[in-house]
């Protein structure tokens, strides 16, 4: 092998030093960008600057999918394989590609152009199916075109929002961010001003009374947790936007980061100044490079009008590289850390020791979407939307087999049926409604008998449904269910990060046998192995992933009992 020049390397870490280890990942991602893959002597070049032993840079190159240490093709075709792009074809376009290429998936095409991985969700589930091509991102994606897709330039398609109403996507829709100029103008920053004249304890309280929870699936009061790290003993404090936005089915996001970035800011701020934060980190998924930039943009506007930097708080930004563990909320703190994205165990908890072992606040961006609005308007204005339990609007990500799939905002206690038949366009031409996945991979299968039920906390956990992340994924009377938890199985199976054994091994056993019933091997006793799998992963793994890789497939056997019995095994 050719010796390899590290002059770029060294000149371009010259800015990462100085952090040491918590430029770990950066460090990575600006060595791969130079060379193309991550090379011994590139992995050890970092690990001698940041003071990082090779073996641990080796463990977080070695954790994270889009990080390599072989070379990989110039661009990247990375083909989503799970549900929303399978039932749109996805499985075809991946073998129209290895054909014209005459690779399989993790291979190199033979000149050194192209590699050809399939991916999990890409974020883009209402342009299903979807290819990721270097940075671009193709949606629609048709096998009978292949060289539309080899030679696509870095495009991307144009989010489709809609709703009842538009408190939090009034900016979205138009397919490019909003600018500076163009939000201010529309009255944002105005929640900001007005909370920097009030005393922190008075957004606290402001934002416990408008009844605002987590919209990431936990579901946690967000006036409660800013209270938990404003009132802990250690400094420095620091707010975290989570935007590993990785759930199979789920877009909100980065709809929202692509097309109006400052409103996430605004509230980032705000929650920053309520806590007394002194830095603040954005986690972008890996798979998100067009969002990354344009926030990154956004951080810049707002640090050159004033409105950060030079109040005594900052932003750093970082980008993952495909793990979906690092959207947990201690993982993703092991991963800013320099580590690989292992969750920690809690208690302790993150408002008291989060990250770098200080008192730390974390939330998406859909949630801090809405604080603005609220200290704006006021918490009695707020709770003006939705219902009593359930304030305000939330986001849903249809998608699958309706006629408009797309991002809708709607106040909640509105009915699935509105969502699904109203906004989205109901099924699509001569198809019926089989069931929904409700809530995301990690949620819960329903049918037609919970049309009418209303979309909102209380209503769905009453019905045994999660929220979720907002994720509503049709299918009609043509889809196979078994295909479609195989391949929810199959992705956490990929994801769990193998920190501990019931999920590490659970969730390659729940793939093992869906797979094997999906192929028509179904074998007597394998419904009461999935649940015997399915309960100890809920009942001992360390996180959210283990605790929920099963939900889905226990609500499919369920609803769909023949589905998954012995004598409907040979069909």
């Amino acid at each position: 092998m050719a010796e390899i020049d590290l002059d770029p390397l060294k000149s371009a870490l010259k800015g990462q030093k100085p952090q040491g280890r918590s430029a770990l990942l950066p460090a990575l991602h600006l060595a791969q960008s130079i060379y193309g893959y991550l090379p011994e002597p590139v992995a050890q070049e970092v690990g001698r600057t940041l003071n990082v032993p090779l073996a641990d840079v080796y463990g977080v190159i070695e954790f994270y999918a889009m990080l390599y240490d072989v070379p990989v093709g110039e661009t990247i075709l990375r083909v989503c394989g799970d549900p929303a792009c399978a039932l749109a074809g996805s499985d075809a376009v991946l073998d129209a590609l290895s054909q014209h290429l005459d690779i399989s998936t993790d291979e190199v095409s033979p000149d050194g152009s192209f590699s050809l991985e399939r991916a999990p969700c890409l974020g883009f589930c209402e342009h299903a199916p979807v290819v990721k091509v270097g940075e671009g991102t193709l949606g629609g994606a048709d096998p009978q075109n292949i060289s539309q897709i080899i030679s696509w330039t870095g495009g991307r398609p144009k989010a489709i929002v809609d709703g009842d109403l538009r408190l939090l996507t009034a900016n979205c829709g138009r397919g490019e961010p909003t600018s500076l100029d163009e939000y201010v103008s529309a009255g944002g920053y105005s929640g900001l001003r007005k909370a920097l004249q009030m005393e922190p304890e008075a957004i606290i309280s402001t934002l416990k009374a408008s009844g605002l929870v987590g919209r990431g699936g936990a579901a946690f009061p967000t006036g409660l947790k800013l209270e938990g790290a404003a009132s802990a003993l250690g400094e420095p404090k620091y707010i975290i936007c989570n935007a590993d936005e990785s759930e199979p089915g789920t877009f909100k996001d980065r709809v929202l980061m692509e097309e109006d970035p400052h409103r996430m800011l605004e509230g980032l701020l705000i929650a920053a100044h309520a806590i007394g934060a002194q830095q603040g980190y954005i986690y972008v998924r890996g798979e998100y490079p067009h969002a990354f930039k344009i926030l990154e943009a956004a951080v810049a506007e707002a640090r050159d009008a004033g409105y950060l930097g030079d109040k005594g708080f900052d932003i750093e930004m970082r980008l993952g590289a495909g793990a979906y563990i690092c959207g947990e909320e201690t993982a993703l703190f092991e991963s800013i850390e320099g580590k690989r994205g292992f969750p920690r165990i809690k208690p302790p908890f993150p408002t008291t020791h989060g990250l770098f072992g200080k008192p730390t606040v974390i939330n998406n961006v859909e949630t801090l979407c809405n604080i603005p609005y609220i200290i704006e308007k006021g918490a009695v204005a707020y709770r003006g939307l939705g219902t009593e339990k359930s304030p305000g609007t939330k986001l849903f990500c249809v998608s699958g087999d309706v006629a408009r799939p797309g991002l809708y905002e709607v106040p909640f206690g509105v009915t699935l049926r509105h969502l699904v038949f109203d906004l989205a366009g109901g099924m699509r031409t001569h198809h019926k409604l089989l069931g929904m996945l409700i809530g995301g991979a990690a949620g819960a299968f329903t049918d037609e008998a919970n049309l009418d039920r209303k979309l909102s906390f209380e209503d769905l956990q009453a019905a045994g449904l999660p929220l979720g992340s907002g994720v509503v994924m049709v299918f009609d009377e043509s889809r196979d269910i078994r295909d479609v938890t195989l391949r929810l199985a199959r992705f956490f199976a990929h994801e769990s990060c193998g920190k501990c054994y019931p999920c590490q091994l659970g969730t390659q056993r729940q793939s093992e046998i869906l797979a094997r019933i999906a192929a028509g091997g179904i074998k007597a006793g394998d419904r009461d192995r999935l649940s015997d799998v399915a309960w100890t992963m809920s009942d001992a793994s360390l996180c959210g992933l283990g605790q929920t890789a099963a939900t889905a497939v226990l609500s499919a056997m369920e609803l769909w009992p023949d589905l998954f019995s012995v004598d409907r095994g040979g069909d």
